[in-house]
């Protein structure tokens, strides 16, 4: 395998590792590495004095992963929103079945006295009332703090998606790279830009 060969490898190798960093990321929901992205990108290009097939895979590779990192850390965002959200809708059901319950036994309270031909006492008439009044609002809270988790939960699958066309993209453009074949680029910029438009319709979402 001559010198040029062997930079071509290494360099398809350095452009799977950023892949391979993205998938963790995306799993994980950790922080891209992009200072090392780009050092890799800028090595290479370096070695092969800047010609213009490697410049171009290094370049488009180097686009897609600050893409890809800016999609992964967006999901990370809008899946913990979604289960902070989800916490919190939790919180106010049990809160609705407490009072449910206090307005059960409060009722039950009332139906007993009337049952028994005794006098009821207006505060506690007014205070089931009230009780009822609130379960209403808390429901209506927790109903809405639902759809908001549910919202968050389906901005993150489509930022999970961007994700991944832009893995696919990048390990397309390795494969350019050691095939040296110009439409195997292209077609990693077809990937990267079904990516892209993954992570706009996230912001349209």
């Amino acid at each position: 395998m001559g010198q040029g060969e062997c930079l071509h490898f290494a360099l398809a190798l350095s452009l799977l590792e950023i892949g391979f960093v993205l998938f963790l990321a995306c799993m994980d929901e950790i922080e891209v590495p992009i200072e090392t992205v780009q050092e890799h990108m800028n090595e290479h290009v370096i070695e092969h004095g800047g010609s213009g097939w490697v410049a171009k895979a290094a370049l488009t590779a180097a686009i897609l992963a600050v893409f890809a990192a800016l999609a992964a850390l967006l999901a990370g965002y809008h899946v913990n929103e979604a289960m902070v959200s989800q916490i919190k809708a939790s919180d106010k059901w049990s809160y609705y079945q407490a009072k449910g319950i206090k307005s059960y036994v409060l009722g039950a309270k009332l139906d007993l006295l009337t049952a028994m031909k005794q006098k009821t006492s207006e505060k506690d008439e007014e205070k089931l009332v009230e009780n009822r009044k609130e379960q209403e609002e808390i429901s209506k809270e927790a109903k809405e703090k639902e759809a908001e988790s549910q919202h968050h939960f389906a901005i993150h699958e489509v930022l999970a998606r961007a994700v991944t066309f832009f893995q696919i993209a990048i390990a397309i453009s390795a494969v350019s790279v050691l095939t040296k074949r110009r439409k195997f680029l292209l077609l990693s910029v077809g990937f990267g830009l079904v990516g892209f438009c993954f992570l706009v319709f996230s912001f349209l979402k």
